[in-house]
């Protein structure tokens, strides 16, 4: 779990209620329109935007975001310097129960087509595909995010252009001025808060997430072909 993600977020959010808080009454931030315009605008614009399949996707990938915890590029290196070793002692054969008892799924893929004896051009090729296929999704993931950060603001402003509307017909009622005051300064505070305490933020962090990833798997790939070219596991520990 990224607890810097998690951190960011709730503290922003936080120091926004915070200082809301300390100035007047929550209830006076909440207008049932202004949520409508901004929230409902920026989901359905973005389903308008993206194919439905991509856009219920983005769950998985912001779960990924905030729940993903890379892993240490020390241990990739222990682990690929510690299969060189089995391998160079017994055979490459040997590393056949080592795939089976993998846990990272890519590594077991890689570990499974050295052993099979994939030519080792070939071999780095379906590696590299795997890579340029998830360099694709994570690349329409923050696409989205970054399109929910731009929507926001902008369904805020309509939302201010309406309440100035609704503001501007009723100056013969004084009643219905401050609802559309509250619908035209709320709707730009919601779609501001929106874009940069989540949107933005997340759209960040997947691109940090993905390139972290993206080298972590080019170290497994860098490490297998070293293995199955029968370098030294100190060769291989030094070109990782």
């Amino acid at each position: 779990m990224d607890f810097a993600t998690i951190i960011g977020l709730l503290g922003a959010s936080g120091m926004i209620v915070w200082a809301i808080s300390t100035g007047g009454n929550l209830n006076m931030f909440y207008d049932g329109a202004a949520i409508a315009i901004v929230f409902g605008g920026t989901s359905m614009a973005i389903m308008g935007n993206y194919p439905i399949k991509r856009v219920i996707g983005m769950a998985s990938i912001v779960k990924k975001t905030i729940l993903f915890s890379s892993e240490d590029p020390t241990s990739v290196i222990e682990k690929m310097v510690h299969y060189a070793e089995r391998a160079r002692k017994e055979g490459m054969l040997a590393l056949e129960e080592d795939s089976e008892n993998e846990t990272d799924l890519f590594l077991r893929k890689g570990l499974r087509l050295a052993v099979d004896g994939t030519d080792p051009s070939l071999l780095e090729k379906i590696l590299f595909t795997d890579i340029n296929q998830q360099i694709t999704r994570h690349k329409e993931g923050k696409q989205i995010l970054e399109a929910g950060g731009n929507f926001a603001p902008a369904f805020g402003m309509i939302g201010t252009l309406v309440g100035l509307i609704q503001m501007l017909s009723g100056l013969d009622d004084p009643s219905t001025i401050g609802a559309g005051m509250a619908v035209a300064l709320l709707t730009t505070f919601y779609g501001a808060v929106l874009a940069n305490v989540f949107f933005l933020p997340l759209a960040g962090k997947l691109e940090t997430r993905s390139r972290d990833e993206i080298m972590i798997r080019e170290m497994i790939i860098d490490g297998i072909m070293a293995i199955q070219t029968g370098d030294s596991p100190r060769i291989v520990e030094e070109k990782l």
